[in-house]
């Protein structure tokens, strides 16, 4: 790739990069429902609603929704949110978080569940994949607790009830996610039904002490790259964060939750790896992509994030901003640099001038032993 036919100035924040992880949200009340590792903090979110000055009201947009924590924050400020995923699972944890409760009613359900009398059911038409990641007793627990879930006819309390039972599982489980693939790695686990008994007292407990202010928000299945959702000019912000260009197909790192916890054997991709399936050479993307030496899984990952962007500008409001999260692609050979060419599409969509904040730099390899450079994680801004 020729770097330089694609000239922007970054500013150097390194004192911001633990902020768009998302180990900040693991201490925070609601937050760290569920541990998403490719997310980022409700900090960070804070910090660009401060810096764009969005007011109560005020509409901002997350079309990567993940698991919540853009609209989560918006709800603690009074701001409108508008949230697109097209992940079952991460669609359904957001939507948990995010959900109003009556407290007492979460309890009663919650003294209901394990009241329970105990029935032991066969695991065998089980994935091995599920059996091989818990112990065998745990396993039966948690069946038992999800099978008793499903029962409950107060929506909001059955999903809040299933996503601690995912919480809690996540703590007895030997599968582990590296990257792009689920290790299975034996080891002791605590007794299931105490822990999870806990884990519905403490969540509970979060909601008692968590304020939020009056807004309205709306979550969708689907793609961000037809936002058909949303009108013209709707939205006043938009704060996300696409799929790095990388070779993680998050589907697949989840699988054992999504069809364990919510049944599904397959479900649409498009979220999980913009870009990953090389397709037929696009023809719609501007003409200084042709210029450039790209992987084609690059390519496409372009070719998606064109379209995305060009949905972006659709919806913002004039003099609209967003603030956009990515990373550098790194091949084997070479380090792409996502968040030149996202801000060079950027502007061939409409958007005034794109910045550039580098927020983390790591050095890339391959073969774990040689040095390829060094690779940016940065916040793209752009602006109507």
């Amino acid at each position: 790739m020729d770097s330089n036919k694609i000239r922007f100035h970054i500013e150097e924040r390194l004192d911001l990069g633990p902020l768009v992880t998302f180990i900040p949200n693991k201490k925070i009340p609601i937050y760290n429902w569920f541990y998403f590792k490719e997310g980022f903090s409700r900090k960070f979110v804070h910090l660009i609603i401060d810096q764009f000055r969005v007011k109560k009201r005020d509409w901002i947009l997350d079309p990567f929704l993940g698991v919540g924590t853009t609209l989560l924050a918006c709800k603690e400020k009074g701001i409108n949110g508008i949230g697109i995923e097209v992940n079952p699972l991460f669609l359904f944890v957001a939507n948990t978080k995010l959900a109003d409760y009556n407290i007492g009613n979460l309890q009663l359900w919650s003294g209901w569940l394990f009241s329970q009398k105990f029935e032991k059911l066969s695991l065998k038409n089980l994935p091995p994949r599920i059996r091989k990641a818990f112990n065998k007793y745990n396993l039966e627990d948690i069946i038992f607790f999800r099978n008793k879930i499903m029962e409950i006819d107060d929506k909001n309390a059955r999903d809040f009830l299933l996503l601690a039972l995912i919480r809690a599982s996540s703590k007895v489980t030997y599968a582990y996610k590296d990257g792009a693939v689920i290790k299975i790695i034996k080891k002791p686990t605590p007794p299931f039904r105490p822990f999870f008994k806990r884990t519905v007292k403490m969540m509970i407990k979060d909601l008692k002490k968590s304020i939020f202010e009056p807004s309205i928000i709306k979550t969708y299945l689907g793609d961000a790259r037809q936002m058909k959702w949303i009108e013209e000019e709707e939205v006043d912000a938009i704060i996300t964060s696409p799929p790095y260009l990388n070779k993680i197909e998050y589907t697949k790192v989840y699988e054992i939750d999504i069809k364990l916890f919510l049944g599904e054997d397959k479900i649409n991709p498009v979220r999980s790896y913009i870009g990953l399936i090389p397709r037929k050479k696009p023809s719609d993307l501007p003409d200084f992509m042709y210029e450039m030496d790209l992987p084609p899984t690059a390519i496409n990952y372009f070719q998606d994030m064109w379209k995305v962007l060009k949905e972006m500008y659709r919806i913002l409001k004039k003099n609209g901003k967003g603030a956009i999260v990515v990373a550098e692609g790194i091949f084997p050979d070479r380090i792409v640099e996502s968040d030149l060419i996202i801000a060079r599409l950027a502007r061939e969509s409409g958007f005034k001038n794109p910045s550039i904040w580098m927020v983390n730099k790591r050095i890339a390899t391959k073969n774990r032993t040689i040095k390829i450079g060094v690779a940016r994680e940065s916040i793209v801004f752009i602006k109507k």
